[in-house]
């Protein structure tokens, strides 16, 4: 099937190639419709400026669609996992592997997803009218959005747990004197002070040390930060069978943020243009605030160096190409639907191409910035409590709750400081939220308009709801094993790789990548580098093949610290992720068995439509309309 890939589109003097001439070199028999005449396009101009639809709406400012943007791309995962990949992944050395992804594809996918919102002017599920076939795709994304509404907020429900913790006279995790602690508990900067001895223990060579009178084998003490974190917050249960009660405070925390979250969306994109004035900015404040405070402390420089310095030889290990593939994945937002969404609420002429290229820039600069705070913080812990770096470094829940908690133990006004930490992470995690929530909120309200448009805020409020209430098993005494669950299958990398990988074929091999150029042509009225088009013909699909292979292939079963999930929990885990992977085969199938005639017939149909995007607008907006009449009537 011809795509067009091979041809120059970044010029005036480009061949542009009809689709109807593109359908007879497909099937050997003209089963070509009849090209639009002039008259029938003056009737359909005239037709649709009588057309009344449902208020969409859009973006006041061109400065709300880009703070939005860059609101959902900045995510947790800036702040506590890509620092953590680079100094696992040889420091400096990995912003090799990760820039040149991030140019095949990072930057090539986000760019594709932006401009065909635009193009649309629809969510996630109508875009593809561009190639019925894969509608699964816009499904699937649908799917994985719920799994990650549900469990990505606990981590924000967590963070203001903590953050009222915090607003008290002092932290209270600094002491081993509350009611949640063991005998077991020292504090890593007290160790030091303990005495201890060698001792053979099952015949192997430890040291046992005296705390409160009881002898105990360094390798059974805990720490208070630790155990606020375990038996305080999660009062985290044996096992996944073993799900124990509510924690209630969180269950309160939980509903706090989706409260949050439900009233910085209800209103539409020009109230959640507003809201990300402060979301997606303050955060840069704190950031900074943090770091200027980080980088006074001693150690500060050690760990830095640990963050930048590269070595090279872990570049020949495959694990180091992979980490940056998916995390350029995750912290872009793609695949979800959510930039689709976004995008389509711009102007048809906005400069798209120019908006995601900014996007892109400030969100692997953040990602860098955000290294040198957390990274000059974990030195210092590393100095205070006289241990390797390599022991102190953490990614994840483990960076925020327990490695950034017991640095500020050694600040003056630690409560403080853990206030801002907290607050920072609440507002990182919650324009990513909001964003992914409006995303996955207007590909069902635009493929249902007439039912759900005018019931918006009421929609709204039913999803927030549900998705509360099915959240509320993350946050169970054994709430922590389906977090990990979800996290680790139902929003995965090959899930994600899965759907990016037929979202870009479906457009840059089954559409035409020459006529999606000229969609942007239309729109911001010169043609993009050709560049972006090598990309979405051949770099970003071998790229997300190849790394989603490489994750089959390397599979392991995931265990939570030192615990192993029995058969069930990971066939549950499979259950969830396959339940967005399979639409895009199940709706294909579906789609091919009841589309009638013969081959190329079906190809016309759903696989490489005739109609280019001037065309297809017009289509779109006179079906919206047909199904309003029959909706009214």
């Amino acid at each position: 099937m011809s795509s067009n890939c091979g041809n120059d589109g970044d010029g005036g003097d480009r061949q542009k190639h009809d689709p109807i001439e593109m359908g007879k070199l497909l099937c050997p028999k003209d089963l070509s419709a009849p090209a639009t005449t002039d008259t029938t396009a003056t009737s359909t101009s005239h037709q649709l400026s009588k057309i009344t639809l449902p208020e969409r709406g859009s973006w006041s400012s061109k400065l709300d669609f880009i703070l939005s943007v860059v609101g959902l791309a900045i995510g947790l995962g800036n702040v506590w996992r890509f620092p953590y990949l680079c100094y696992k992944n040889g420091g400096g050395a990995f912003i090799l592997p990760y820039i040149l992804t991030l140019f095949l594809a990072g930057i090539p996918m986000f760019f594709m997803e932006l401009a065909l919102g635009q193009m649309l002017t629809i969510g996630g599920l109508g875009v593809f009218k561009i190639a019925p076939i894969f509608k699964g795709i816009g499904y699937a994304a649908a799917v994985m959005s719920c799994w990650m509404n549900v469990y990505y907020i606990v981590i924000l429900a967590w963070a203001v747990f903590y953050f009222f913790m915090s607003m008290r006279a002092d932290v209270p995790w600094r002491t081993c004197n509350n009611w949640w602690n063991t005998v077991s508990c020292v504090s890593q900067y007290e160790r030091k002070n303990l005495n201890c001895w060698d001792k053979m223990i099952n015949g192997t060579a430890g040291k046992v040390c005296s705390v409160a009178a009881v002898n105990i084998s360094t390798t059974e003490l805990t720490d208070p930060v630790k155990e606020f974190w375990e038996r305080r917050a999660l009062q985290i249960s044996s096992g996944i069978d073993d799900l124990g009660n509510i924690r209630w405070e969180l269950a309160g925390t939980l509903l706090l943020v989706w409260i949050l979250c439900y009233f910085c969306i209800w209103k539409g994109v020009k109230w959640t243009g507003k809201v990300v004035y402060f979301t997606a900015l303050f955060p840069y404040v704190l950031l900074t605030v943090l770091l200027i405070r980080g980088i006074t402390l001693p150690g500060a420089l050690e760990g830095i160096k640990f963050y930048i310095i590269p070595n090279f030889s872990k570049l020949t290990h495959s694990e180091v190409w992979i980490d940056a593939v998916t995390q350029i994945f995750f912290s872009y937002g793609l695949g979800l639907g959510t930039l689709v969404a976004l995008g389509s609420y711009n102007k048809f002429t906005n400069n798209v191409y120019k908006d995601a290229l900014i996007v892109c820039t400030v969100n692997s600069s953040t990602s860098m910035f955000a290294g040198f705070v957390i990274f000059s913080v974990i030195g210092f812990m590393a100095h205070e409590q006289q241990r390797p770096i390599a022991e102190v470094a953490a990614s994840g829940p483990g960076l925020a709750f327990l490695v950034y908690p017991s640095a500020v133990l050694q600040l003056p006004g630690s409560q403080i400081w853990s206030c801002l930490f907290f607050f920072m992470l609440l507002l990182i995690g919650l324009d990513s939220q909001f964003c992914t929530m409006e995303g996955f909120i207007t590909a069902i309200i635009d493929e249902w308009p007439q039912l759900l448009r005018k019931r918006k805020e009421i929609f709204i409020a039913i999803v927030c709801m549900l998705s509360y209430l099915v959240g509320l098993t993350c946050i169970t005494q054994g709430g922590m094993y389906i977090f990990q669950i979800l996290d680790s299958y139902a929003v995965s990398g090959f899930c994600l790789l899965w759907l990016i990988f037929f979202e870009c074929v479906s457009i840059s091999w089954c559409y035409g990548v020459d006529r999606f150029y000229d969609g942007i042509k239309d729109m911001i009225g010169y043609y993009p580098t050709i560049w972006w088009k090598f990309c979405w013909c051949v770099t970003t699909p071998a790229i997300c093949l190849g790394v989603f292979f490489f994750n089959i292939v390397q599979w392991t079963p995931i265990k939570y610290l030192d615990y192993s999930y029995p058969w069930w929990a990971h066939a549950f885990g499979w259950f969830t992720a396959l339940s967005s992977m399979l639409y895009i085969p199940a709706y294909m199938f579906w789609l091919w068995k009841r589309t009638p005639g013969d081959l190329c017939e079906k190809i016309r149909a759903i696989v490489r439509i005739d109609e280019d995007i001037t065309r297809l607008r017009e289509k779109m907006q006179h079906e919206a309309y047909a199904k309003e009449v029959e909706f009214n009537s």
